[in-house]
């Protein structure tokens, strides 16, 4: 049975904050408030309760955000249907329970206040890991990297956002090396509202870039890094709506903006768990890589897929190392050796457990993703890794978790560099 993650999304409940973000961003806009929205854990125990709450989510207009096959629903409900949903589902026998009383306390305690971090003298950046960024400030990191380690690091502006925004990729390798090693690409940030993804990938930048203890990292394999494919939502989530996921580009529907970059690759595009709705949260966009970001990015991957043997994807939540194929439950040829690295890598991890096994049985078939192409084009390895947590915070984690998930991810990088570089380019 299906868990979910459901987002109700009722415009006439969004307060209007006249906060600096509208000035920031030079448009007419008010962000978004969850203020007296809870989240609920629904125990779904047969087909016929599955049956009956699909219909009751149907009827309130719910949109669900997250599935996968255990039997845990868990719903984002606005104050004005709290009342008649409990009617609801005690007359359908379908228990449930209150897991946050008040989304807007959790997201306003999430993350520390700020706008603009101030540089730190002493680093020449703002970057640290015990909050979460702008994207100023992950774009000033990147920028002093390149300036201050010239030898190993190599910024990249593959093209830019819908919004005009520069799309980067970290070069991380050896320069005084000049054989063509073969290559990992890691990538962060697809959806917005995703914030420990680019702060993971931010992080292993700095521990390849700056921690001379991982320079054994640089020796066989060069490394391909965007921390924040999405910068345009990812900045939207941060401004205006902590829950955006998708991009920012008009659509058809002048009030439903954005495409789910994460349905819009060029593998089996269109298919199963993908809209043809603006408005939903898996639009697929009107064609393959319709979607600035989408485009760039694989045509930069593509220019380099003779070297690049390893992609990793950065995702939350819900703890698991995920293999293709999405599309649907259907295994590639080479599946075993895919899933023996997957969990000699999650073998590593020592305070966070991981399931790992094929995206579409462990979650749902979802066609267009990111995963599926890069295996589709020729990578061998390819996987999404779904971060920390299970649920209790979901996309809002708090920023007290960064620096135990990405320290708790990173020797997870040599069991992948080992084995990527024992390939040929």
């Amino acid at each position: 049975m299906p868990t979910l993650l459901v987002l109700l999304m009722v415009s006439s409940v969004f307060t209007a904050d006249p906060s600096a973000a509208t000035e920031e961003f030079g448009i007419d806009e008010k962000a978004v408030s969850y203020s007296g929205f809870q989240v609920w854990s629904i125990t779904v125990r047969s087909n016929g309760e599955h049956k009956l709450l699909r219909q009751i989510i149907e009827q309130y207009g719910v949109e669900r955000t997250k599935t996968d096959k255990a039997a845990i629903t868990e719903l984002l409900v606005a104050p004005q249907v709290q009342r008649v949903l409990k009617v609801k589902l005690t007359e359908a026998d379908i228990s449930y329970g209150i897991k946050i009383n008040d989304l807007h306390t959790v997201i306003d305690n999430g993350n520390e206040k700020h706008n603009m971090s101030s540089l730190n003298t002493k680093t020449g950046h703002s970057m640290d890991w015990t909050k979460y960024h702008r994207l100023a400030d992950i774009y000033g990191y990147l920028n002093y990297l390149a300036s201050t380690y010239p030898s190993r690091v190599e910024l990249i502006n593959i093209g830019t956002s819908y919004e005009k925004r520069p799309l980067y990729v970290v070069r991380i390798f050896n320069r005084s090396s000049s054989v063509v090693k073969p290559a990992v690409w890691i990538d962060g940030g697809i959806h917005a509202r995703e914030w420990i993804s680019p702060a993971l990938a931010t992080y292993i930048i700095r521990q390849l870039v700056e921690v001379p203890a991982n320079e054994a990292l640089l020796c066989n394999v060069d490394w391909f890094i965007m921390p924040v494919m999405n910068p345009d939502g990812y900045e939207y989530s941060h401004a205006f709506n902590r829950l955006w996921r998708k991009t920012r580009s008009v659509t058809s529907w002048t009030s439903c903006r954005g495409v789910d970059p994460n349905r819009n690759f060029g593998y089996k595009w269109g298919g199963l768990g993908t809209s043809t709705n603006p408005c939903s949260d898996v639009y697929k966009g009107t064609r393959a890589f319709s979607e600035p970001e989408t485009f760039a990015t694989s045509n930069f991957i593509k220019g380099k897929a003779s070297s690049i043997k390893l992609y990793l994807t950065l995702h939350s939540y819900g703890q698991a190392a995920l293999i293709p194929w999405g599309y649907n439950v259907v295994y590639p040829s080479d599946y075993s050796d895919m899933l023996e690295l997957a969990k000699s890598a999650v073998s590593k991890f020592t305070k966070y457990r991981y399931r790992v096994g094929n995206a579409a049985a462990i979650y749902y078939p979802a066609a267009g993703g990111s995963d599926d192409w890069a295996k589709s084009i020729g990578i061998k390895y390819s996987y999404t890794f779904e971060l920390s947590d299970t649920g209790a915070y979901g996309f809002l984690l708090p920023a007290s978790n960064i620096l135990p998930v990405c320290q708790d991810f990173f020797p997870a990088l040599d069991v992948f560099a080992a084995k990527v570089a024992t390939m040929k380019v």
